[in-house]
């Protein structure tokens, strides 16, 4: 039995594949161009999310990928979601259940689309109707940052701090500033007045100003540490001591990089709940306190709408704080133009005496207060 964390691809040989069958509509979409398009890291959670599909042990011994897709109704489809939502040891995985079930349906989809004549009409794994409610990613904070980039220096690992200003201030994904962001995106020949940020999620290429309209920095910390910083190659953030064999500075790859980072911020003292791309989601909610606009932090991060602004701004006390002075401020400003009003009509006269008859009054200039009788 193979591994249901497996990689779809490596756990199923094309010789096993036989026509009709889960296996055989799963080859199909990781073989189309709609797969191809994605990221790499999506990819390979696709990958392990029909592994944990097709690789399901039945009772007669087979695995689920080997029976045929005519057999596969709704029913089944609710009892392989509810069958995955725990592992063999009794701990939860609801997320991945669900990303196996909203895979599996766009495979179903992809296949029924190249093969009408094959694949039936109705997809089990469609309106499944599963509620997933995640766990928030907790935004960083920028003295979170600070702390975290001074303990990434004081061990030798200045890369992994200017990985993290970036993700902060500059609001890319640690995919992209790992693998694709380079020295000649900083500062480009035809424009180094700025720093082109591409997000490969959204296909977006965003030209962050560096400079604002008196020539002042906008991102004085970390325009600084890139001014200052050695380059070991193409890419700006590298390993920062060569490797023994290669003698060059080698790419961070993921697994590693994120251990690192747990340890530095382990030694610096920050909640273990903090997460490298919880920085992006502070860099956003920074901006959302600093009242940017919807489109003044799409235009920032990349983001095509507004709704992903939501996931990442978290609304916090400080958003709250404004609403709330923002509210205030309004109804002050409605109380001053019925004082103003109060010897103009009668209707005028009228507002301004319903309002004062509902516990409010003016208190000079510093606002309202409930009136005392």
């Amino acid at each position: 039995m193979h591994s249901a964390n497996n990689d779809f691809n490596s756990s199923i040989p094309d010789s096993a594949l036989t026509k009709g069958t889960f296996d055989w509509m799963t080859a199909i979409y990781l073989a189309s161009p709609q797969f191809d398009d994605l990221p790499d890291l999506t990819q390979r959670s696709y990958r392990q999310a029909l592994a944990r599909i097709a690789n399901y042990p039945l009772k007669d011994g087979r695995r689920f990928g080997t029976i045929c897709v005519s057999s596969i109704t709704p029913a089944v489809a609710d009892q392989m979601h509810a069958r995955l939502k725990s592992r063999s040891d009794g701990s939860k995985r609801a997320r991945s259940a669900m990303l196996s079930m909203r895979v599996a349906q766009r495979a179903w989809s992809i296949a029924q689309r190249r093969y009408v004549a094959d694949m039936p009409s109705n997809n089990p794994f469609a309106k499944m109707g599963i509620v997933y409610r995640p766990t928030p990613t907790r935004p960083v904070t920028y003295q979170e940052l600070l702390c975290f980039v001074a303990e990434a220096d004081r061990t030798g690992d200045q890369s992994i701090g200017t990985a993290a200003m970036i993700a902060f201030f500059w609001l890319q994904r640690q995919t992209d500033i790992l693998a694709r962001l380079s020295w000649h995106h900083y500062r480009p020949v035809d424009a180094p007045e700025v720093a082109r940020i591409f997000h490969h999620k959204t296909h977006e290429l965003v030209d962050i100003p560096l400079f604002d309209n008196d020539g002042s920095h906008l991102w004085p910390e970390l325009s600084t540490r890139l001014d200052t910083s050695h380059r070991h190659g193409a890419l700006i953030v590298t390993r920062d001591h060569p490797d023994r064999l290669r003698k060059t500075h080698l790419p961070w790859q993921p697994d590693y990089f994120r251990h690192r980072v747990a340890e530095i911020r382990a030694a610096a003292g920050i909640d273990p709940q903090v997460k490298f791309m919880g920085l992006r989601h502070g860099g956003n909610t920074e901006g959302a306190d600093a009242d940017l606009t919807d489109a003044q932090l799409r235009a920032l991060s990349g983001h095509r709408t507004a709704n992903m602004v939501l996931v990442y701004a978290k609304a916090s006390l400080q958003q709250r704080r404004e609403g709330a002075r923002k509210r205030r401020e309004a109804r002050e400003a409605a109380v001053l133009r019925l004082q103003k009003a109060s010897n103009g009509t009668t209707d005028d006269q009228s507002q301004l005496s319903n309002y004062n008859d509902r516990g409010f009054g003016m208190v000079g200039a510093l606002g309202l207060e409930p009136r005392t009788r």
